[in-house]
């Protein structure tokens, strides 16, 4: 029997075993709908739907369900990361679709002499840099009807007082503009810089007295559809607060400490964060969370024994230290950051199951995929809702060997993190779709607000009732199933 997210009444195509999920028949019924009924806009559409939900799968399973129905030719697709672009590759040889990678050095000679494919694969920062040899040569190809495909939208800006200063997103405008339809896919859909972005439909919205812009995807996923529909894990949050000192006793003068969960001066809040997370801080917040999320890691290996753990860190230095605390304690641990020019081999060591932990500072966001991830250690002073959502969403994923041992609802996986007021907040509307107001430029965009969650987030419940004690949340699950911690 299938699982919930399957529509067993939509019989896969013949080329393929891949049977689409209910939100990917509604995909393919939405872009069919926009390519019928021709309206101002309509081309753009924009996707919400976080990791493990199948974006990649089910933008070329419309594809192909649109090139067989004679209302496609081609598509465009446009990504940011290396490993993104692996995906996109594996997931159209998957469904027999012939997708090329475009070599600039190459140009587009080899597309003009060769009509047996079906896609081209370029990068964000390729296409901006290339934009006008690109705007030259994609006419002399026949592209036909064509789809224009940006992952991760939301890295496209559109800055509409300097055009070309958002060099990516003027790109992607300038060349996609015969296109059929333009699809963009996020599991993020908003920017810390009060930018508009591609493929996005902005709706005017009165907020008081101002009118303001809102851009809402055309079609959400929200993790919590997809956690009752089995295709990925609940979360649970650990949250390990206590009390937090600053500067030197002297003589005369006491030291200033603060609580991290109960501070509301945002000065305070930050500076507090700071030190929270240093592994040599007198109110060991940091050594406390490390250990519990050591121990949660244990406990899922007595019934996930390839389960791994992630870490973020603030910086190098922190990454080494946290290293090799680790390492003290007899895991095997794997150190990656952009620096290091074999980060992409550690990255896909520990995908194999080679090391224990991985400790990362800004290589495993968007496009790493890690289904072993069960424990997510959160130690960085990063405190937007987008970094914070793409680092713990990376222990959600599923994969096949795993749900067919599994029922559902699945086991849930584990985020540890120091009690900032912030990152609480964010944790209990993680697995909600909130629509993102584009303020007016005279007015300075302000931060999520520390109560930012909708209806029917999660209570915070504390373990004990003193500070330093674990507040914990979740899981993500509807109540009838909740379980106590």
């Amino acid at each position: 029997m299938g699982f919930p997210s399957f529509d067993l009444g939509i019989p896969p195509p013949t080329s393929t075993a891949v049977r689409p999920r209910q939100w990917q028949s509604r995909l393919i019924q939405l872009l069919r709908a926009r390519l019928l009924n021709h309206q101002p806009g309509g081309h753009d559409v924009l996707i919400h739907a976080g990791p493990g939900a199948g974006k990649t799968l089910g933008a070329l399973l419309s594809f192909l369900t649109l090139q067989r129905e004679g209302r496609l030719d081609r598509f465009l697709i446009f990504c940011h990361r290396s490993s993104i672009a692996r995906q996109w590759l594996g997931a159209a040889e998957r469904l027999n679709l012939r997708l090329l990678e475009w070599d600039p050095e190459q140009g587009l000679l080899a597309l003009e002499a060769n009509s047996s494919w079906d896609g081209l694969l370029l990068s964000y920062q390729c296409t901006a840099r290339h934009r006008l040899a690109l705007e030259a040569a994609l006419p002399r190809i026949a592209l036909g009807k064509w789809l224009a495909i940006a992952d991760e939208v939301h890295h496209l800006g559109l800055d509409p007082d300097e055009p070309e200063a958002a060099a990516w997103g003027f790109a992607f405008s300038q060349l996609t503009a015969p296109a059929q339809l333009r699809l963009g896919l996020t599991g993020t859909p908003f920017r810390a810089d009060n930018l508009a972005f591609c493929a996005a439909r902005r709706v005017k919205v009165r907020e008081g007295d101002q009118v303001i812009e809102r851009i809402a995807p055309d079609l959400s996923v929200e993790p919590r559809q997809l956690i009752l529909a089995g295709d990925v894990r609940p979360l649970e949050f650990r949250f390990q607060d206590g009390w937090v000192e600053h500067g030197r006793p002297q003589a005369s003068a006491d030291t200033e400490t603060s609580p991290l969960s109960a501070e509301a001066r945002e000065s305070w809040r930050a500076r507090n964060l700071r030190r929270a997370i240093q592994l040599g801080d007198a109110s060991s917040i940091a050594l406390r969370l490390l250990l519990k999320a050591r121990q949660r890691l244990e406990r899922v290996r007595a019934h996930h024994p390839e389960a791994g753990g992630l870490v973020i860190a603030r910086d190098i230095a922190h990454a080494r230290r946290i290293t090799g605390l680790l390492e003290e304690e007899g895991d095997r641990v794997h150190l990656v950051h952009s620096q290091d020019p074999t980060a992409s081999a550690r990255l896909a060591a520990f995908q194999a199951g080679e090391a224990d932990w991985l400790v990362s500072i800004d290589m495993c966001a968007e496009g790493f995929d890690a289904p072993r991830l069960r424990v997510v250690a959160y130690l960085t002073t990063v405190v937007t809702r987008s970094r914070f959502v793409q680092a713990i969403t990376r222990a959600v994923r599923m994969d096949g060997q795993r749900a067919a041992v599994e029922t559902v609802p699945r086991q849930p996986s584990y985020v540890f993190a120091p009690a900032d007021p912030l990152l609480m907040s964010y944790a209990r509307s993680w697995s909600l779709s909130e629509p993102y107001l584009i303020k007016p430029k005279q007015v300075a965009a302000e931060p999520d607000s520390l109560g930012s969650g909708q209806g029917g987030s999660l209570p915070l419940q504390a373990v004990e009732a003193r500070i330093g004690a674990v507040i914990s949340m979740g899981p993500e699950l509807p109540s009838f199933l909740q379980r106590t911690a």
